[in-house]
């Protein structure tokens, strides 16, 4: 078989293709879908992404075959061509800040707090602290044990050696205290 019956066979399909005919269309995607989905999975990376894109590019040899001319490009080069664009296509269209200009930063609401509710929370943090520190050792340790490590006032009460409504008791009246010491 000769070298150029493949690429005669391949223009001589893609002449067909430009004249209207969809089973020239099929002998096309037989003879080169593999090389193609190649071009565009190493430019895109993403199988379906590359799938996606070769369909594009059998849909533009049909829309374009007319246009091909065997004495500028071999079939191959011409269709890995437009495989290739299309699929830079799809990259450059995926990127981010190319549909927004950069005035529109200006509307986008910021999610941290602000100087305000940092001074405040600080503030308040500060003043739990003290709080804190006025209650009874072992009282002050079951309050951040319930509410900070997530600890049970039974998992308390059985460490602190105490019945389980002792524990309840102690926590009770230590928020008690924390709420109006909070309050001043």
């Amino acid at each position: 078989m000769d070298q150029d019956e493949p690429r005669k066979a391949l223009c001589d399909a893609l002449l067909r293709v430009g004249a209207g005919d969809s089973e020239a269309l099929k002998d096309v995607y037989e003879r080169t879908s593999a090389k193609l989905f190649g071009v565009c999975l190493r430019i895109l990376g993403e199988p379906s992404e590359a799938e996606d894109v070769l369909q594009e590019v059998y849909v533009s040899v049909w829309r374009n075959a007319s246009r091909f001319d065997a004495e500028r490009a071999s079939p191959v080069t011409w269709l890995a061509a437009i495989a290739r664009n299309r699929s830079i296509d799809r990259v450059r269209a995926r990127r981010p800040g190319r549909f927004a200009p950069a005035e529109a930063a200006f509307e986008i609401a910021d999610g941290a707090p602000s100087a305000l509710a940092t001074i405040e929370a600080s503030e308040g943090s500060a003043q739990l602290s003290g709080c804190l520190g006025q209650l009874e050792l072992l009282h002050q340790s079951a309050i951040r044990a319930a509410f900070l490590d997530g600890l049970t006032y039974e998992t308390l009460a059985q460490r602190a050696g105490v019945p389980l409504g002792t524990m309840k008791s102690w926590i009770r009246r230590s928020l008690l205290k924390l709420k109006a010491c909070m309050e001043r």
